[in-house]
């Protein structure tokens, strides 16, 4: 007997239910949380557990960093609550409040498009991906967190789309500046988002090329289907797709369906099934209810119930995970071994307190907090001085800003305490390095010129940086007195105000080198 064929319905119009537009509103009021967390966490006024907690709200950051560092932050009971919430509605998080998934559906180039998509077998990717992290999170590396939704969105947002933004408000604003009536109102505003929303300066973050190409792929991969990256790669969407798979809201299949097909077609994720019934996965079900808005003879409900989800093909296997732990274990090794890890980095820097290298790598989750809230922009992600295992890691990059001898608002507001929250009185004696000339570059020393703008800079009380007077003869025989900046190497802590303000151009005359 033949398998009846689909009822084919004419096109109709999609109906917006309460619980899309709940959702849509969910994750508007979301991503403005965000966002202007982010804004504002520079304020040294704003709650810093508010600027942390976009961080422990994510459950494969704080897990790994339980792995690695084997210390539990209260904070992370925020993740617990997400992980423990697939186990009754499933990735409702990915649907509803991740910052990332609502922008996939603001960029959601493939919707609606007849193609073909991507074999089912890619799903095990996200699962690798997961499996690798943890892994080589229990061996206190915490390198793929790069790979993590939530510090991808805080990066992006840090690094690429609000410098970004600031430059296209200041071209606009120079645009208008020269309009007589709107002059005026113009300068006022610019006062007031100066530094509220926006930096004085514009900010300008190294690597920040390389950072933005990985936020366009990632939303560029919607190309190829829709939600690829939610679908295919993400982690954190594996880790909570393992407790959906037993979670007590799922959508069912009841007897009304016709098999029109309409559903299927307007899946985000494509884990409705047409040759299963148009059943669907709850372990990549984002609950984003668009079937409820398709389907116009209620033939589904999510209907409370604890049952195991029907096993897939692509999930997980004991042979898969095995394979990958032990492919994870060869990588630590590997960069571990003395060939491929870097020696240190004469101008590696680190934020204020931090002593241990090693204990640093193992509890830095990579989120760019510290980044954000710098407000010098003196902290940067690291793509070069430390190796593979400290990439994207925050390294104090004196040219591009100074230690502020009145400011330890990155350690206060650090998720994992990878930075230590020191105290205002302790961090001005903490020590991140030490200044030191080169004669040759320094215009006093080298040029016999009169240059004592280090000595300017260096802050009080503890004054690292003193001017001593010395008689040159020049070639023409003339006898200039010069003073010249002495660095106490006791005394300065390295916080690189005198490296950052040194007018010799390019590299530096005095830079700060590591303890």
């Amino acid at each position: 007997m033949s398998e009846p064929k689909p009822v084919k319905l004419k096109s109709q119009k999609k109906r917006i239910n309460n619980w899309q537009i709940a959702r849509k509103s969910l994750q508007g009021i979301s991503l403005a949380v965000f966002v202007l967390t982010l804004v504002f966490s520079k304020d040294s006024t704003f709650p810093t557990q508010l600027t942390s907690g976009l961080v422990k709200i994510s459950p494969l950051a704080m897990l790994s960093s339980l792995f690695s560092s084997k210390v539990f932050l209260s904070g992370s009971l925020l993740s617990l609550v997400v992980l423990l919430s697939s186990l009754v509605v499933g990735r409702a998080w990915c649907g509803w409040l991740c910052p990332m998934g609502t922008l996939l559906d603001v960029f959601s180039f493939s919707k609606n498009r007849s193609r073909k998509e991507p074999p089912q077998s890619l799903r095990k990717l996200k699962y690798g991906l997961l499996i690798i992290t943890l892994v080589s999170a229990m061996f206190g590396n915490l390198t793929l967190l790069v790979f993590d939704p939530i510090t991808i969105f805080i990066r992006s947002t840090t690094l690429v789309i609000w410098p970004l933004l600031d430059k296209a408000v200041y071209f606009l604003e120079t645009l208008l500046i020269k309009i007589p009536f709107l002059s005026e109102p113009v300068f006022a505003l610019d006062a007031w988002m100066r530094p509220r929303v926006f930096p004085v300066e514009s900010t300008a973050y190294q690597y920040a090329v390389l950072f933005g190409v990985f936020f366009v792929v990632i939303l560029l991969l919607n190309l190829l289907a829709e939600r690829f990256w939610c679908r295919y790669l993400c982690p954190l969407g594996a880790l909570l797709g393992l407790g959906s798979r037993i979670s007590l809201i799922q959508r069912r299949v009841n007897a009304n369906c016709v098999e029109c097909g309409l559903c299927g077609k307007d899946c985000p994720t494509g884990t409705i099934d047409v040759k299963n019934g148009y059943k669907s996965d709850p372990a990549e079900c984002t609950l984003c209810m668009n079937c409820a808005g398709t389907c116009n003879k209620n033939a589904y409900a999510f209907t409370p119930q604890w049952k195991p989800a029907e096993k897939q093909a692509y999930d997980p296997g004991r042979r898969m995970f095995l394979s990958t732990v032990g492919v994870s274990v060869a990588a630590i090794v590997l960069l571990s071994s003395s060939w491929i890890k870097k020696m240190a980095n004469t101008f590696l820097l680190r934020p204020p307190g931090v002593l241990d290298e090693e204990k640093f790598l193992s509890t830095c989750v990579r989120c760019g907090v510290c980044i954000q809230v710098c407000p010098t922009h003196a902290i940067q992600a690291d793509l070069n001085l430390s190796d593979i295992e400290g990439m994207s890691t925050p390294v104090l990059v004196p040219r591009k800003g100074y230690c502020a001898y009145t400011c330890n608002i990155c350690g206060q507001n650090c998720p994992v305490q990878a930075i230590p929250a020191l105290s205002l009185e302790d961090k001005r004696l903490t020590r991140i390095g030490t200044a030191h000339i080169d004669h040759r570059r320094c215009i006093a020393w080298g040029e016999h010129g009169n240059c004592i703008v280090c000595e300017e800079m260096c802050p009080l009380p503890h004054k690292a940086i003193s001017l001593e007077q010395k008689s040159f003869t020049q070639a023409d025989g003339r006898v200039v007195d010069v003073l010249l900046p002495i660095v106490d190497e006791i005394v300065c802590i390295g916080c690189g105000i005198c490296e950052n303000k040194c007018p010799v151009e390019g590299q530096a005359a005095i830079r700060v080198q590591s303890i």
